[in-house]
């Protein structure tokens, strides 16, 4: 062969390869060299409910890496309500809430959530994710300002990217950078958002600042409560409630794969946003209308709550218990204040590893590193339902204690 050829074909070859989409992936070794270890704390298989106690691999571990706070998910109620649902309904609706797949149930749900939230209207949404997209993609537009929390959920950091507004984040619960930001575009409509519980922190936003510099100058405010509905509040409606402020915010979302008990995602507010949200939401239109159990689930859920005022109390019992558990152990729970506690390691793999110890030791507990954490901030992020007994949550904080001292931690 000629060797003009030779090289010409050689050359290709290495344009080919480094022209490949899927180089990426062949060079994404990070998360195989933990599974090489041992340490790979991801997409474990649970073969039960999400109850205080799961079982994985065949044996039973303490749960306390799951968000069903108030310990719903498994409840007789809400398990009958949706299989009574199906029984009516069906699997599925088969079409977007816009055109064939608007049961009766939903508007009825959306009624009902309203009334909760102490809102005019609600929009359901198959998935708490599409929620913000939808939301916020179609409120903000090309003269708008968006202006967002560093640590918000990545649902909100993407809502925003599909928005044509322009979007600003501020420094975590930092007022005074927010309020810097929203005197360079005192001139646009601007719209807030920020999480009630940052979901990896644990800490509550400061509300009432964000509320007193939105009334200042003229700018909305947006809530994603996903943390905070059923955890917050005297009746469990959320950081708003929590603060006094349901009249003040002009938008609260929320998620039903927490407290809620099952899967899809809600926005509450005014009539005519609700309505506007409505026609312009691509994440809602051009999606299938959630499922008739799901409904089903979250409808009685709500009920539950509103009946049993206990299993807020409890989880508060239950969350108290904890913090100070931990602190007193010597560990770093950051700036926590509710059923979401970080224990902070800083290194990914020393995070990586305690993960693994405390397995053994049959806790279940999530491991979060950059970037759903900052760099050097790795964490083990634990969470608390109501259902949880005494006894086992001091089986968690003796695990962590052994493991605490083993790795040098505490």
């Amino acid at each position: 062969m000629d060797s003009r050829l030779v090289q010409d074909t050689q050359m290709a070859l290495k344009n080919h390869k480094e022209a490949d989409i899927f180089e990426k992936c062949r060079r994404f070794t990070a998360a195989k060299e933990i599974m090489d270890a041992g340490i790979y704390p991801y997409f474990r298989m649970i073969e039960s409910a999400q109850d205080p106690e799961v079982v994985v691999g065949g044996r039973k571990m303490i749960m306390i890496g799951s968000n069903n706070y108030l310990g719903l998910t498994n409840h007789p109620r809400v398990k009958e309500a949706a299989i009574e649902a199906v029984r009516k309904y069906g699997s599925g609706c088969a079409g977007s809430r816009f055109l064939s797949g608007t049961l009766d149930i939903h508007v009825e749900l959306e009624k009902k959530l309203a009334r909760f939230m102490r809102k005019e209207a609600v929009l359901v949404f198959s998935t708490g994710f599409q929620t913000n997209l939808g939301v916020i993609a179609s409120l903000a537009g090309k003269d708008d300002i968006v202006l967002i929390d560093k640590m918000n959920h990545a649902s909100i950091i993407d809502g925003c990217r599909l928005s044509f507004g322009e979007i600003k984040k501020y420094k975590h619960n930092d007022i005074e950078d927010l309020e810097r930001l929203i005197q360079q575009y005192n001139d646009k409509a601007k719209l807030i958002i920020v999480d009630g519980v940052f979901s990896m922190e644990g800490d509550i936003v400061a509300l009432p600042e964000v509320v007193r510099l939105a009334k200042k100058y003229g700018t909305r405010v947006m809530v994603d409560d996903a943390h905070g509905i059923g955890v917050l509040g005297r009746t469990g409606r959320g950081t708003s409630e929590h603060f006094g402020l349901e009249d003040e915010v002009d938008l609260i979302m929320g998620t039903y794969s927490k407290s809620l008990a099952s899967i899809g995602g809600f926005i509450a507010g005014s009539n005519e946003v609700i309505h506007y949200i409505k026609h312009f939401a691509r994440a809602f239109i051009f999606s299938a209308s959630p499922p008739p159990a799901s409904v089903a689930s979250v409808s009685a859920a709500i009920d539950i709550i509103e009946e049993e005022p206990e299993r807020i109390e409890r989880l508060w019992h239950n969350t108290k218990k904890m913090l100070s558990g931990f602190k007193a152990l010597g560990f770093d729970t950051g700036a926590s204040e509710t059923p979401i506690i970080p224990v902070i390691v800083g290194d990914d793999m020393k995070a990586f590893t305690m993960a693994r110890m405390l397995h053994d030791r049959g806790v279940f507990a999530n491991v979060a590193v950059s970037p759903a954490v900052p760099n050097g901030k790795a964490l083990i992020r634990t969470s608390y339902m109501a259902t949880h007994s005494d006894e086992q949550l001091d089986k968690v904080l003796k695990a962590f204690e052994e493991v605490g001292k083993i790795l040098g931690i505490i």
